[in-house]
């Protein structure tokens, strides 16, 4: 029967996992990518003397990576170093006091204890269900493509389901572990990302408390894009012909299949494409009408999680007392996350995250130097302008001065920040979005938009705004995840 071809749109991580297990699978695959280099949003840059991870910077689900590195014959430490971070995160409260969350559970216990007594026990037993919790969703719920309730009809995952707590708000869930405003944030925090007030989240995703609090926080030497250099030499081990600067802007059908896809500089044929780049932006813009899964009103009703407003700062001196992450939750905590989901707007004065990878990693900055990622969680969908930038970026430098207490601003030797329009512009991501779909149970599994086209039947998705949803790990799992369905569908070994 020959060959089959495939042509893949977007070399993020999905992008490049699935290219990856397509072209093991003996599959031809062509992976186009708009911009020069690969990665999508976890590309990387450098600026007089200093590196700069553009996106991803926490490392958690390490096993999740090395499984990926093993389906090829390979392990982590062929391609970085990888250091656990001890502390994991520091955060900064509005006391003015610096606290470090530990990576030894017996401390992290004591931290607990120190702020709740008799808190210990109910932490043991809150991470032990989160345990199972991540065990079920990593290991089995995650790698099913959801397209029928029947993928779940295995009975070890029916007596799972019931034991995952889709119905119960982690809100509720953490309060019967702890009382105490400092441990409930510190419990809530991973939510904040995920799309939805605590309220509204599943207790499902306590399992990321586990993936925080057990499993740890890591951090490959040299930096993130280590990770996709990593990926980029498996894709191309496998015969993965990666073209860059090549933008899709359009897919011609006949009969219902994609006949071509349209490039700004050539036209592809192949007997399927996985469209790994923005599912929203494919769906929407690349199709005819009359291939298009859902309708604009369908987008527009979704939930997303919150869009960033990034930067990227060289100083020409160190921080003392500040760790590889930290997290300024030195104002009102439900305030802002009101005002990314409930009344989107610009934060009044918003929570923020500082990565200083230049604590781990001499390599990222010149001798003697910090390097500096800072981000805000901002409302999906809101324009930014010049001024919007430099208003934020002046609030968070002064808090992060007073904090600390060291003079910043005078030190700053580079700045460069990134927000809504870039997120557009570089990925077409839909309402300038950077993580995707909020995870709310109407937008979990099943509730996802399909990873394979209703119109089109070689068209599949890959990719954050599918299953299993996102982050690095989902990521990989979801280029998984879409190769295994095509095995299926087209037979292959």
């Amino acid at each position: 029967m020959g060959v089959k071809t495939a042509i893949v749109i977007g070399s993020g991580v999905a992008g490049l996992s699935a290219a990856s297990y397509l072209s093991k699978k003996g599959v031809q695959v062509t992976l186009l990518e708009k911009n020069r280099q690969v990665g999508g949003r976890a590309r990387c840059f450098s600026a007089d003397g200093f590196m700069f991870d553009m996106g991803p910077s926490w490392y958690w689900m390490p096993e999740v990576f090395e499984k990926f590195y093993q389906d090829f014959g390979y392990t982590t430490s062929d391609f970085y170093t990888l250091k656990r971070l001890d502390p994991s995160y520091q955060v900064y409260r509005n006391d003015g006091e610096a606290v470090s969350i530990p990576a030894k559970m017996e401390e992290l216990e004591a931290l607990f204890e120190k702020f709740e007594p008799g808190s210990s026990p109910r932490l043991r037993k809150f991470l032990k269900e989160a345990a199972y919790k991540y065990q079920v969703g990593i290991n089995d719920l995650v790698y099913k493509p959801g397209l029928s309730l029947l993928e779940f009809a295995d009975i070890r995952l029916l007596k799972g389901l019931l034991k995952m707590d889709v119905l119960t708000s982690i809100k509720k869930h953490v309060r019967t572990v702890v009382s105490h405003p400092f441990l409930l944030e510190l419990l809530e925090f991973p939510i904040l990302f995920l799309g939805a007030l605590p309220k509204n989240t599943p207790a499902l995703y306590s399992l990321m408390n586990y993936a925080d609090m057990s499993l740890g926080t890591w951090y490959p030497m040299g930096g993130m894009h280590k990770i996709i250099d990593a990926f980029e030499t498996i894709a191309k081990k496998q015969g993965v012909e990666i073209c860059l600067n090549s933008e899709v802007i359009h897919l011609e059908s006949h009969q219902g299949r994609v006949t071509k896809v349209i490039t700004n500089t050539q036209t592809y044929e192949a007997d399927m494409v996985i469209a790994a780049g923005d599912y929203q932006h494919v769906d929407q813009r690349l199709l005819n009408k009359s291939d298009q899964s859902y309708t604009p009103a369908y987008w527009d009703s979704r939930k997303m999680a919150p869009s960033c407003l990034l930067y990227y700062v060289g100083l020409d001196i160190r921080i003392p007392g500040i760790q590889h992450h930290n997290l300024f939750f030195d104002t009102d905590f439900m305030k802002h996350a009101h005002e990314i989901y409930s009344n989107p707007q610009w934060p009044t004065n918003p929570l923020f995250y500082v990565s200083a990878p230049s604590v781990t990693d001499p390599t990222v900055a010149p001798q003697g130097c910090e390097n500096i990622f800072m981000l805000i969680p901002v409302a999906p969908g809101i324009k930014d302008d010049e001024a919007i930038r430099e208003k934020y970026f002046n609030l968070v430098i002064k808090r992060l001065e007073a904090q600390t207490k060291t003079e910043i601003a005078s030190h700053i030797v580079y700045k460069r920040s990134y927000a809504y329009s870039n997120f557009v512009e570089d990925y077409h991501a839909f309402k300038g979005n950077a993580y995707g779909l909020a995870n709310t149970l109407d937008q979990t599994a099943l509730l996802k938009p399909k990873i394979k086209s209703s119109k089109l039947g070689n068209l599949y998705y890959s990719g954050q705004l599918t299953v299993p949803g996102p982050g690095l790990p989902p990521s990989i799992i979801s280029g998984n995840v879409v190769a295994e369905l095509i095995a299926k569908d087209y037979k292959l070994n």
